[in-house]
């Protein structure tokens, strides 16, 4: 079928299925009384999918043992998850990410290393996760941020075929990059650190206030509907600018706001490694400060500005999903919804004299990961029981800890797999070698069999005889484009065409191996014989990776096991 065909294909069944939702309405209570409740009642397939992705979000969360960040809200959905904690995203960079993980394809099926090409015409015309639940009979909803606006997703959320209605952004959204930052000057300006009073902001709100409004909205449509729903919500907080409610700044007193543990630039890391944090540059209070390129620093008085902000957006971002998810309470449909929370990818904070993302460094890699599965993860409620009433941040005292937290490496890859499993849905096929030609495949593993950490631990016992270190450790790769191997003014987000050097990272539980290879974006083939440069950290003795120990000893078991990764 030609692509014109298929998109008209694709808009007749989003019609019919817009239509189909008012046709299917049912009482409320007799949808409620048709479910059983309590903790007797099994999981059953079918359920309904909210799914929530944060923009920019590291794993700086109290359920993460942030003993700073109020996130309240949160961490009250991590009490009833699974939450992973070491979780990460296949590129640190949004586009990259998110078409990766909407369509359960690495960076190098998708093609798309950064924001210009829409992988349908560019790469292949795979399927996305809320296309494959849309063909299974759901509703398909996008809110705020999902897809990453543009090209890489055709300049409409890749809908018709990704969504049953047109996705809805919100309009104050024009506003996020203009100047609306009040400065010491009483002026308004486009600054990174930029806290307002939304009283007084262009339309009197902010894109994840709207968001959020419409997210309820869509949930309240959909209580009494016998319609099946994937509901997918992107927040744009804390991607810069640094734009938040400024009573949210009260939460973090300036005394209590500390420099990264490893703020310098690790003396072995090579330069290709390196990011420059340009989009900071290029704001007007960073402007400002007429900071050196390509390694700064920026003075220690704005670091501790843009944590301090970075956390306020943090605590801003939870008081929406409290909503969100108190509104998923208010409208009975708590018994029969899985909540996945996690982002895009992660963001420095100062450490490695680094900001933003852009690299492979864990802080920019890692991201939340939790799962809320009624019946799986946490009991049934029972009738009228809240699972997730609104927490007001600036009252909250103490955070609950998450019931289960496997420590196995997994991917955001792995998102499709997953949700489908859970869902009920048969699991999409692996893909072989090469799968351009293939619309329904995954990359990523599901990772439902880890879920039940109880049994990891019974195993543990029963097996204590058994080496650990003899078990097959759990990889997540990662990768990074560079347009050279020093820093340059495009470093952080070169073109497809000025990709000359590309990173790749293997992560387990001891270390991360990264190699640099030479790449050719003509025809996007590696040379495994051109290796630009090398980073070996390992865990225990370097957490933070502060270390690069490449040069001190024989890795060729590793080199072996990265190059078969990228010789499938």
């Amino acid at each position: 079928m030609g692509a014109g065909r298929e998109v008209q294909a694709a808009a007749a069944a989003a019609w019919l299925c817009c239509v189909g939702i008012f046709l299917l309405l049912r009482a409320p209570e007799a949808a409620a009384g048709a479910r059983p409740r309590g903790p007797d009642r099994e999981p059953q397939d079918g359920m309904n999918v909210l799914f929530i992705v944060v923009d920019d979000l590291r794993s700086a969360l109290g359920c993460y043992g942030d003993a700073l960040v109020k996130s309240p809200n949160i961490d009250q959905l991590a009490s009833q998850s699974v939450v992973f904690q070491n979780a990460y995203a296949q590129q640190a960079v949004c586009a990259p990410s998110r078409v990766s993980f909407l369509t359960g394809r690495r960076p190098d099926t998708t093609r798309l290393y950064d924001f210009n090409s829409y992988w349908r015409v560019h790469a292949g015309n795979y399927s996305t996760l809320p296309q494959y639940f849309k063909e299974n009979g759901y509703v398909t909803m996008s809110v705020g941020k999902v897809f990453h606006p543009g090209i890489s997703s055709n300049h409409n959320d890749d809908y018709p075929y990704s969504w049953s209605i047109p996705p809805f952004h919100p309009s104050s959204e024009k506003y996020e990059n203009t100047k609306t930052c009040r400065g010491k000057d009483g002026k308004l300006h486009a600054n990174l650190v930029c806290p307002v009073d939304v009283s007084k902001v262009p339309e009197g709100t902010l894109p994840d206030i709207q968001s959020t409004e419409e997210g309820i909205r869509l949930l309240n449509l959909m209580k009494a509907k016998e319609k099946k729903f994937f509901l997918a919500v992107g927040y744009h907080k804390p991607h810069i600018p640094l734009r938040f409610p400024q009573e949210f700044l009260k939460l973090y007193p300036w005394e209590n706001i500390t420099l990264a543990p490893d703020p310098q630039v690790p003396k072995k890391l090579p330069s290709v490694a390196y990011n420059p944090w340009m989009d900071i540059r290029e704001r007007e209070d960073v402007k400002a400060l007429n900071i050196s390129f390509p390694y700064g620093p920026v003075p220690k008085h704005f670091q501790r500005r843009i944590r301090q902000s970075y956390f306020a957006s943090i605590s801003y971002l939870d008081a929406q999903v409290g909503r969100l998810l108190s509104a998923l309470d208010d409208a009975g449909l708590s018994d029969n919804t899985i909540v996945v929370f996690t982002a895009d990818h992660g963001w420095s904070l100062g450490e490695h004299g680094e900001w933003a993302k852009y690299s492979n460094f864990g802080v920019a890699l890692r991201v939340p990961l939790m799962f809320y599965v009624p019946g799986l993860t946490t009991f049934f409620p029972y009738l009228g029981q809240r699972l997730f009433p609104y927490i007001d941040p600036f009252s909250h005292v103490s955070s609950p800890a998450p019931q289960e937290k496997p420590q196995e490496m997994v991917e955001l890859v792995s998102l499709f797999s997953t949700l489908s499993e859970l869902a009920g849905l048969r699991v999409p096929q692996t893909c072989p070698e090469t799968s351009f030609h293939i619309a329904l495949c995954t990359e990523g593993e599901s990772i439902v069999q880890y879920f039940d950490t109880t049994k990891e631990e019974e195993d543990d016992d029963e097996d204590d005889y058994v080496d650990k270190n003899d078990r097959e450790p759990t990889i997540a790769f990662s990768q990074y484009p560079r347009p050279a191997d020093t820093p340059q003014l495009n470093s952080d987000k070169p073109d497809l065409k000025d990709i000359r050097v590309m990173g790749y990272s293997m992560r387990t539980d001891d270390y991360r191996y990264t190699l640099w290879f030479g790449f050719n974006p003509d025809n996007f083939t590696l040379n495994l014989d051109d290796i630009h440069a090398g980073e070996v950290y390992f865990v225990e003795d370097d957490p933070g990776e502060d270390h690069n120990v490449y040069e001190n000893f024989t890795h060729d078991k590793l080199t072996k096991k990265l190059f078969g990764f990228l010789k499938r």
